[in-house]
């Protein structure tokens, strides 16, 4: 999926070193997308970037990366490249993106901004979610969940996924993870008791 034509205005503190932002994306049909950025370990990573406005972006600390979660998340992973001269990472066993990533990563290699990969299939085979394991502990979450009409979570519809039961296996396997704050690609994060949250969506 290429660029989304939106640009988000601002960029909200989630919880210390975690921001996030979000556009009503017109290459989804206007739903929501979001991102965040990590400032950790002296570093600041992007992951799944959407752009920002220019003023809005000179507010956060400057970046050193940018980590995707599956090729569908490219967004505008390539046009911070550009402007920043910082290193694309992308899932190993990823299709051909846009333009070619300068690092890949397979699951449990340590990446930029002290995060760890953790294999989630289902929306595709090359999906990935993203953990920063050091306090604040958050869980990044890429295309298994996002945000529901209650205010809660659900999973994101089986329409848009490879593999659904795949994908609830995936959302199984995060609860078993240690992790505080939720970040979605498709949602505001979850900073109260997010793993309930989580079950709550996969008794639906």
């Amino acid at each position: 999926m290429t660029e989304p034509a939106e640009a988000a205005d601002r960029a909200d503190l989630v919880v210390d070193g975690v921001w996030t932002w979000a556009v009503s994306n017109s290459n989804i049909g206007g739903a929501t997308s979001s991102c965040q950025a990590l400032a950790a370990d002296g570093e600041v990573v992007l992951i799944d970037p959407l752009r920002l406005a220019g003023h809005a972006f000179d507010e956060l600390p400057r970046p050193t990366a940018i980590v995707l979660t599956a090729k569908c998340h490219q967004r505008s992973a390539w046009r911070y490249r550009s402007q920043l001269g910082v290193e694309v990472w992308a899932p190993a066993d990823a299709p051909e993106a846009d333009e070619q990533p300068d690092r890949r990563y397979a699951e449990g290699d340590p990446l930029p901004g002290g995060l760890r990969a953790i294999r989630t299939p289902g929306p595709e085979r090359a999906h990935y979610c993203l953990v920063r394991e050091a306090a604040p502990r958050v869980l990044f979450c890429s295309d298994l969940l996002m945000g529901g009409e209650d205010g809660g979570l659900a999973l994101v519809p089986a329409r848009f996924h490879d593999d659904p039961a795949q994908t609830r296996r995936s959302v199984e396997l995060l609860l078993e993870v240690p992790f505080d704050v939720l970040c979605l690609d498709h949602g505001a994060p979850v900073t109260v008791e997010p793993k309930r949250a989580m079950r709550e969506a996969l008794r639906e």
